[in-house]
C-alpha cells in the first residue's frame, strides 16, 4: 500500500485504513455562504462505496504480488504461469495510490470535530493492533520457512513493531510495510490542522500550502524536506481531502483546481514510478494503462464525493472494508510461502484462488479476534492517558 512505484522501497502494496466516523460540529465547520443542499449526499457515517474501493485496492496489490511481481514466485516466469492475467496484474501496484487517495478523504472525514488527542487515539487504535499481529505472524512464518535461508533478527522484529523501521533504516519484516511510514507522515502533518480545529478554510489552506511546499522541496532537493513533505505521494492525499470537502460542502472552482492539479502532477510521478515497478517485475509494460487507471480512481472517488454512489450502502461493503487492512498486512510474505511450498503439488489455477480465499478468511479472523478486541482495550487506555495529560 505503502504504498505506489512512487516507491523507493521494495514491494508496493498499501493500505489506508480509517473507518469514517460521525462528524460532530459540522454546522460550525461550514464556511459562511456554503450551505449544503437539502438533497445533498449524506455527510456522516460510513460510505459503502469507499469500503468497496478499498477492498478493490487491496485485491489489486494481492494480484500484483501473486501474479506479476518478480519471475520466481511460481518457479517459472509469471508470463508463462499466467499468460492471460499477468499483464493486468502488472498494474496492481497502483492499488497503493488508490489507498492514499481514499485516505485523504477518510481521514478528513473521520477527524472532523475531533481534537488532536482524539485524532491520535483513533489513528493508533486503527493502525497498530492488526499490524502487531501481522509483524509477529510474518516473522514466525519466515523463521519456520526462511526464504533463501534469511530470517529477521529479533531486534529488527522489535523495531518493526514500532512502525518506524523505514526512517530508522531497519529492514521491514514484510516488504509491503513501507507504505505505513507514508501514512504516518500524512497523519502527523494533518494533525497540525486538527490541533487548531478543522474547518473548511483550514483544510483548503492546508492543501494549498502542502502542494506549494512539496513543489519547493522537490526543487531544492533537500532530503529532509522530501521526507516531511513527500513530493511524490502528497498529491493523492491532497486530492482526497479536496474530494471530501466537495462531499461535505459542495464543489467549487478552488476544489476542482486542487483535484485537477493533483492529478496532473501525480500522473507525472506515476510514469516515473512505473520504471521502478518494471524493475521489480523484470519486464516493461505499456504506460497508458497507468494513467487510465489513475483517472478511473479519481473519477470513482469523485462519484462518492458528489453523492452518485449513495445507494451503495450494502452491509457487505462495510465488511469488505474491514478486511482490507489485515489482508494488506498479511498477504505478501505468507502468500509467497504457501506458493513456494505448494506450487509443485497443486495446480496453480487451483492454488491461486484457494490462496486468495484463505487470505480473505484469515483477514476476517484477524479483524474479529485480534483487531477489534485489542483496539477497544488500547483505546480505553489511551483515552484515559489523554484525559490525565489534559487534567495535569
Amino acid at each position: 500500500m505503502h504504498s505506489t512505484l512512487p516507491v523507493q522501497h521494495e514491494q508496493p502494496g498499501a493500505r489506508t485504513q480509517a473507518a469514517p466516523e460521525a462528524a460532530p460540529g459540522a454546522a460550525t465547520a461550514r464556511p459562511a455562504g456554503r450551505a449544503v443542499p437539502e438533497d445533498g449526499p449524506p455527510r456522516h457515517g460510513r460510505l459503502g462505496a469507499l469500503d468497496g474501493l478499498r477492498l478493490c485496492a487491496a485485491l489489486m496489490v494481492v494480484a500484483y504480488h501473486y501474479m506479476a511481481f518478480g519471475s520466481d514466485v511460481w518457479g517459472r516466469p509469471v508470463a508463462e504461469a499466467f499468460p492471460g492475467a499477468h499483464l493486468p496484474a502488472s498494474y496492481g501496484w497502483l492499488g497503493v495510490q488508490l489507498f492514499f487517495l481514499i485516505s485523504g478523504f477518510v481521514i478528513c472525514m473521520s477527524c472532523w470535530g475531533k481534537g488532536v488527542g482524539q485524532f491520535a487515539v483513533s489513528r493508533v487504535t486503527r493502525l497498530f493492533p492488526a499490524y502487531w499481529f501481522a509483524v509477529l505472524a510474518v516473522a514466525l512464518t519466515v523463521h519456520l520457512w526462511p526464504p533463501d535461508g534469511e530470517t529477521p533478527e529479533p531486534g529488527d522484529i522489535a523495531v518493526n513493531l514500532t512502525m518506524l523501521q523505514s526512517p530508522l533504516g531497519v529492514d521491514p519484516v514484510d516488504g509491503v510495510y513501507w507504505t505505513l511510514w507514508i501514512e504516518l507522515r500524512f497523519y502527523l502533518l494533518f494533525a497540525l490542522v486538527v490541533r487548531k480545529g478543522l474547518t473548511y478554510g483550514r483544510a483548503v489552506g492546508f492543501c494549498v500550502v502542502w502542494a506549494l511546499a512539496a513543489a519547493v522541496a522537490r526543487a531544492v532537493g533537500n532530503p529532509v524536506l522530501d521526507q516531511v513533505l513527500m513530493p511524490e505521494d502528497c498529491w493523492f492525499f491532497i486530492a482526497g481531502i479536496a474530494f471530501y470537502l466537495m462531499h461535505r460542502f459542495r464543489p467549487n472552482l478552488v476544489l476542482w483546481l486542487l483535484v485537477a492539479g493533483s492529478f496532473v502532477i501525480a500522473q507525472h510521478y506515476l510514469l516515473i514510478a512505473q520504471t521502478r515497478a518494471e524493475g521489480h517485475m523484470g519486464r516493461q509494460v505499456p504506460q497508458w494503462p497507468t494513467v487510465a487507471l489513475m483517472a478511473f480512481f479519481f473519477l470513482a472517488v469523485m462519484a462518492v464525493a458528489l453523492g452518485w454512489t449513495r445507494r451503495l450502502e450494502w452491509r457487505g461493503l462495510t465488511a469488505a472494508g474491514a478486511l482490507t487492512y489485515p489482508l494488506y498486512l498479511i498477504h505478501e510474505r505468507l502468500g509467497w510461502t504457501v506458493i513456494e511450498h505448494g506450487a509443485d503439488r497443486v495446480p496453480r489455477h487451483v492454488l491461486l484462488p484457494a490462496l486468495v480465499l484463505a487470505m480473505l478468511l484469515t483477514a476476517w479472523l484477524v479483524h474479529r479476534l485480534v483487531e477489534r478486541p485489542l483496539a477497544r482495550a488500547l483505546g480505553r487506555g489511551l483515552r484515559r492517558a489523554v484525559t490525565d495529560i489534559r487534567s495535569g
